[in-house]
């Protein structure tokens, strides 16, 4: 039982991979079996286009589809219409032609990148035997139908067959990242206190940057379903930007950790700053199983209580005078420590509210 066993976690870990297989699979199959049907003579194009279609959310699917149909159609037009002006018996009249079709394909690809297709179509449209055979305005006719069926069939199955909401997604991808931003937040607290794995930081800031940039290619997929009326889900720039000042607060305190503070400082901090770390980090991972969940986030007392007092006793410390025997650089790092708690303690609030609004809007649905 064993091996079943391992088989099934395998699966269960990997299920989205496993749905993306069985989609490709299932589009490519699904072109090559209309390509026989229509009698294309490359009919393999129409199977690249629906493999290549089929992304791992439908909003991605709709973005490549739109992309690649608009791009073999152009450059399917400009090569046929280029090859049919032109003559190009020789191989220096040809070259003529391959440039003239060349030159702005390539600067709309150079200009919007996910037109990359066109200049290639019109290469394809010039220069291959099929092009030759057919003639060239019918061949870039077949090849923009081509690649139009697969992609049309691509994001069919990518719409019907097991989809895969880029909404989803986003939320998967929030709560990753929150879950890595606990971690970060309790090292640079730990480093304060003069402990802390630095090694595991620097893991933790890669992990953080990959994901902010998964994040964000996510909710342009999912702001293209909302676009094309493919769902009702919650906007998620406002959850991005949330999770984007978070961000930006931890790497604020962990500018002030560079070094650990003062000894009679830390005399006066250290409770505060224990209480502070295990208090957010359990918000954070809190409200990251809410929106996996999409349920109602934690309540804020229990986080608010210890970022108040930790702020309040810097403001002890200042009126107090002990911070004037400090060298420049510590006085100025303790107060940027307390001024990035006070702008935690704020985006705090305004990701609890972006919690909700998810869970209200999957409870509607």
């Amino acid at each position: 039982m064993k091996p079943w066993n391992d088989i099934r976690g395998w699966a269960g870990a990997n299920a989205a991979a496993l749905r993306l297989c069985f989609r490709m699979t299932v589009a490519g199959l699904l072109a090559y079996v209309l390509a026989e049907l229509f009698t294309l003579p490359r009919g393999y194009w129409a199977v690249f286009s629906a493999i290549i279609i089929v992304q791992t959310s439908v909003g991605g699917s709709v973005k490549a589809t739109i992309d690649r149909v608009i791009g073999t159609i152009g450059g399917g037009v400009a090569g046929g219409a280029v090859g049919y002006l032109l003559p190009h018996e020789s191989v220096l009249s040809l070259g003529v032609a391959l440039v003239i079709a060349l030159v702005p394909l390539t600067l709309v690809a150079a200009l919007w990148p996910h037109y990359r297709i066109a200049p290639l179509t019109a290469v394809i449209v010039l220069l291959t035997s099929g092009a030759q055979q057919l003639g060239l305005l019918e061949s870039a006719v077949y090849r923009i139908f081509e690649i139009t069926l697969g992609s049309v069939v691509g994001l069919g199955v990518s719409l019907v067959l097991l989809p895969a909401r880029a909404h989803g997604l986003v939320i998967s991808a929030a709560a990753r990242l929150l879950g890595h931003l606990a971690d970060l937040l309790g090292d640079w607290l730990a480093v304060l206190a003069g402990d802390g794995d630095r090694m595991r930081i620097t893991r933790l800031q890669d992990d953080i940057r990959a994901g902010m940039a998964h994040l964000e290619i996510v909710a342009g997929e999912a702001r293209r379903e909302r676009r094309t009326y493919l769902t009702h889900e919650f906007a998620p720039d406002p959850l991005v930007r949330t999770v984007l000042r978070l961000r930006n607060d931890v790497v604020m305190i962990g500018r002030a950790a560079a070094e650990p503070l003062p000894g009679p400082i830390l005399a006066r901090l250290h409770q505060p700053l224990e209480q502070v770390s295990q208090a957010a980090q359990c918000f954070l991972r809190t409200c990251a199983d809410a929106l996996r969940e999409r349920k109602n986030p934690p309540a804020l007392d229990a986080v608010e209580q210890p970022l108040a007092k930790f702020i309040a006793t810097i403001e002890e410390l200042r009126r107090e005078g002990a911070t004037r025997a400090l060298p420049v650089e510590n006085i100025g790092r303790l107060y940027a420590l307390g001024f990035a708690v006070e702008q935690l303690r704020q985006n705090f609030v305004d990701f609890r509210n972006r919690v909700t609004e998810c869970a209200r809007v999957d409870s509607e649905a």
